[in-house]
């Protein structure tokens, strides 16, 4: 396993402890925080390759720190949660957690977990066949360095404006429903709503500047979904 980053964030300093002597006997660097607030600071700081993150901390607990994470960022998060409380894996799943470990935890089940979302980032991020970027008169959207250009000009947008922005370009000139765009930019297992669609799709046509009436690139069609139709 190739060494990695891993940001751990739990108010235990005896759970922090242990885990970091875990992943550094596995040739892991590690990067602690003992709440939320510091555990946000230090992601901006480190950019870790992976973030453990438990679920009960006072002020700001783990599901708001997972969901400012995933405002910014698609690293990998495995969370940490009791396992009396089936409720708050369903929640952190759906919020956008890639796995979770029960409280108290296994080394070994911890450690095989966190490899396995290791191995399947490395997998991810190095498909051969992806074609390296879409281009057309107006958009140049570069998938392996996440790079938007608008006109020759680069446009700054989050993680999850990206993935919708590609959702689209993917299938240019195909009509997405809600559902579609849910499952391919926010996945299967976050279950993106209706609302949640459209209001990303709204925050997309903002910062690329499509107007949101007819004749927009970004097109809503209403009752079935949006499609973004490339400038001829």
């Amino acid at each position: 396993m190739t060494p990695t980053c891993v940001l751990v964030v739990d108010d235990d300093a005896d759970t922090r402890g242990v885990v970091r002597t875990l992943l550094e006997r596995e040739g892991h660097a590690v990067v602690e925080a003992a709440d939320g607030r510091t555990a946000l600071r230090v992601m901006h700081q480190e950019r870790p390759d992976l973030v453990l993150l438990d679920v009960a901390m006072p002020d700001l607990d783990g599901f708001a720190v997972l969901e400012r994470i995933r405002d910014v960022s698609g690293v990998p998060v495995l969370m940490l949660t009791a396992h009396s409380r089936e409720l708050d894996k369903v929640r952190g799943l759906r919020a956008g957690a890639d796995d979770y470990v029960g409280k108290p935890f296994g080394r070994q089940e911890l450690l095989a977990r966190l490899h396995a979302l290791l191995r399947r980032t490395d997998r991810s991020s190095g498909e051969e066949d992806e074609p390296p970027a879409y281009v057309d008169t107006l958009l140049t959207v570069d998938f392996r360095q996440k790079e938007v250009r608008l006109a020759g000009e680069r446009v700054e947008l989050t993680p999850q404006e990206h993935r919708l922005l590609e959702a689209f370009v993917r299938h240019p000139g195909q009509l997405l429903s809600h559902e579609q765009l849910a499952d391919l930019a926010w996945g299967a297992e976050r279950a993106a709503t209706h609302a949640q669609v459209r209001l990303y799709v709204g925050y997309l046509r903002r910062k690329l500047g499509f107007p949101a009436h007819k004749g927009g690139p970004l097109e809503t069609v209403r009752g079935f979904g949006f499609r973004y139709r490339p400038p001829t």
